[in-house]
């Protein structure tokens, strides 16, 4: 079974603070943010844990990667614009994985 590649962004509770990320287990790398498991990483010191946006990014991690780092790149006004257009009410997307 090949591995697919994602790009997410999680928010904190009031939308103010975003952080976007790369990985092969979307579900488990969600749980680790969400259970703060670097508890000195970007993701627990401001508790940015509600998944509000994810792609498949293929199965190539270099493409997934790329992707990330053009995400990275835009301004903010860009990227609430990408959350906008799958999830308009950045509601936590995390629950929908496992339906």
């Amino acid at each position: 079974m090949e591995k697919h590649f994602f790009v997410y962004i999680l928010a904190n509770k009031t939308n103010t603070t975003i952080y976007t990320g790369v990985t092969s287990n979307l579900p488990a790398r969600i749980r680790e943010h969400k259970d703060h498991m670097d508890p000195n990483s970007f993701t627990a010191k401001y508790d940015v844990t509600k998944l509000v946006y994810y792609e498949e990014a293929g199965r190539e991690p270099l493409a997934a990667f790329e992707r990330e780092k053009q995400i990275k790149s835009w301004n903010r006004a860009r990227k609430n614009k990408l959350v906008n257009s799958r999830n308009p009410h950045w509601e936590d997307l995390y629950p929908r994985l496992f339906e």
